[in-house]
C-alpha cells in the first residue's frame, strides 16, 4: 500500500511543490488549505491531488481532518509535513496582540495540533516521518517579525524534543529552514527590496520551491532513518548558523 502523506498549506508555494514531489514519488498525498479556495481547487484540478480545507490552528479540526484523510485514502498517516503558516509583520512596539496570537497559532500551535493528531498512530505502527518547515528567520531573526521568528524558532525546538521522544519508535522528526524562496509572497516584494535581498544571498539568487521539496522527499524516505532532530538550512549561504 502507498504511504499516506499530509502536507499542510499544501496547495500553494513551497507546500504545493512538496505535495507534487511526493505525489510524483508514489505517495498518496493529501494537501490542506485554509484561505484561498480558488487556488486550492485549481491545484487539485491540475495535479489530481486531494485537497482538504481546515484550520491547522484548530485542534479539533486537525483531528477530524486527519481522520477524514485516513478514511478517504484508506490508511493511517505515515508522513506529515507541517508547512502551513502566515505572516503578520510589524515592529514589536506597534504589534497588536492579534498579530502576535494569529502567527503563533498558525505557525507553531498548528505544528503541535497536527503532530498530536498523528503521533500515537505512528508510535503504535513503529514508523513515521515528520518534517517541519521552519525559516531562516527562526534562526537569525528579522526586523518586524518577532512573532514569526518566535514561532519558527519554536518549531525548531519542538522538532528536537519530539525527535528525542520518538527515536526509539521508528519515527524521525526533522526541520527545514528555507531562506528566500521564489514564491508568490516573495514576488510581491517591491523590486528594489528584492534586489537588496538577492544581494545578501551568496549564491546570488532566490531558492526555488522544488529545491525545498527535494529535501522533504529525502527526509521522508524509508531509507532516511538515521537522520532525526536536525534542521537543514536551505538559504543559499545567507545564514550559516
Amino acid at each position: 500500500m502507498e504511504r499516506i502523506a499530509i502536507v499542510t498549506g499544501g496547495t500553494r508555494g513551497i507546500g504545493a511543490a512538496i505535495a507534487r514531489r511526493l505525489d510524483n514519488a508514489g505517495y498518496a498525498v493529501a494537501a490542506t488549505y485554509h484561505g484561498n479556495e480558488a487556488a486550492a481547487q485549481a491545484f487539485a484540478h491540475d495535479t489530481g491531488i486531494r485537497v482538504y480545507k481546515w484550520e491547522a490552528a484548530d485542534f479539533a479540526a486537525c483531528e477530524d481532518g486527519v481522520a477524514a484523510v485516513a478514511w478517504d485514502l484508506g490508511g493511517p498517516m505515515e508522513i506529515l509535513v507541517n508547512n502551513a503558516g502566515v505572516t503578520r509583520d510589524s515592529m514589536l512596539h506597534k504589534m497588536t496582540p492579534a498579530q502576535w496570537n494569529e502567527v503563533i497559532a498558525a505557525d507553531l500551535t498548528s505544528c503541535f495540533n497536527m503532530c498530536r493528531a498523528v503521533i500515537e498512530g505512528m508510535r503504535e505502527r513503529g514508523f513515521g516521518r515528520i518534517v517541519n518547515i521552519s525559516s531562516i528567520n527562526g534562526q537569525k531573526g528579522q526586523l518586524g517579525q518577532t512573532n514569526y521568528a518566535a514561532a519558527k524558532a519554536g518549531m525548531i525546538g519542538f522538532t528536537k524534543a519530539l525527535a528525542l521522544e520518538s527515536a526509539t519508535k521508528g519515527i524521525t522528526v526533522n526541520a527545514i529552514a528555507p531562506g528566500y524562496i521564489a514564491t508568490d509572497m516573495v514576488a510581491a516584494v517591491p523590486e528594489e527590496v528584492l534586489a537588496r535581498i538577492k544581494g545578501q544571498i551568496p549564491v546570488g539568487r532566490l531558492g526555488q520551491p522544488e529545491e525545498v521539496a527535494r529535501i522533504v522527499e529525502f527526509l521522508v524516505s524509508p531509507d532516511c532513518g538515521f537522520i532525526t532532530g536536525t534542521t537543514i538550512a536551505a538559504n543559499g549561504g545567507q545564514y550559516l548558523g
